[in-house]
């Protein structure tokens, strides 16, 4: 267990197996400041990062695995969230998508086609889901919601998505930010470069590059200003993808 002093800029080890259940307090070794914290619980000693494994990877073989489902609009502008299973008609899309983008990065075009929806999956807490959800929605993009870690997990590997937006509070029982954070970091370089990561804080101003570059995500977007999201990303990947214009056209691809 690894522990943050709150006077100097220390951090120090101690052994799981000596560590209580509950707060405890302990001495800082270089100022003696003395530290309040919270030994695991058993519930947290069973979680999946703490016993190493993912919800997608622990789960039985009988058990169908559900991808975050597709959020739609109807025409009165409630939100609905539409099963995206394997035979579903969204799955059938999605492939022909698929397809039509490979062929694409064989051609010499590298303009995005505007029915080439951008594919964003949105893993936050449920009270952010809906505004963010309905306004990127109306901005033209295909949201995938998801409402755990096993749904966020199982969407980024069984299809291709451009856009990640992660709060660091999403399916906290399971750590699931951290389980998302993993999917894409082990992403071969050629690979991450093709997912625009976004992580949404309190604390950080938005589109602060600093704190972006330290955060290991593309872009930081503050709580407060939510509302202009869709504004947001739609300049931030506009500058993106002018960052790897030369790039792009030298390995044939497309713009995310």
């Amino acid at each position: 267990m690894i522990i943050d002093c709150t006077h100097c800029p220390c951090r120090f080890r101690i052994d799981e197996a000596k560590v209580p259940s509950g707060s405890f307090t302990v001495s800082c070794p270089k100022c003696q400041t003395v530290v309040t914290a919270t030994g695991t619980t058993q519930a947290s000693d069973q979680s999946a990062l703490g016993v190493g494994n993912s919800p997608s990877t622990t789960r039985g073989r009988s058990v169908t695995p559900a991808p975050a489902p597709l959020f739609r609009l109807t025409p009165e502008g409630v939100e609905e969230n539409h099963s995206a299973g394997p035979s579903g008609a969204n799955e059938l899309a999605a492939a022909l998508i698929g397809l039509l983008k490979t062929e694409k990065s064989m051609n010499k075009s590298l303009s995005r086609p505007a029915w080439d929806r951008r594919r964003v999956l949105v893993c936050v807490e449920q009270k952010h889901r809906e505004l963010i959800a309905r306004g990127l929605t109306e901005r033209n993009y295909d949201v995938f919601v998801a409402e755990d870690t096993e749904q966020a997990v199982e969407r980024m590997r069984e299809s291709q998505v451009d856009v990640v937006i992660l709060d660091s509070d999403f399916d906290a029982g399971e750590q699931g930010a951290a389980f998302v954070t993993r999917e894409v970091q082990v992403l071969r370089p050629a690979d991450r470069r093709r997912i625009f990561f976004v992580s949404l804080s309190s604390s950080k101003r938005t589109m602060d590059v600093h704190a972006s570059f330290l955060s290991s995500c593309n872009l930081v977007v503050n709580f407060t200003e939510l509302a202009d999201l869709p504004e947001i990303l739609d300049r931030s990947l506009r500058e993106f993808n002018e960052l790897y214009k030369d790039f792009n056209t030298a390995l044939n691809l497309a713009p995310i």
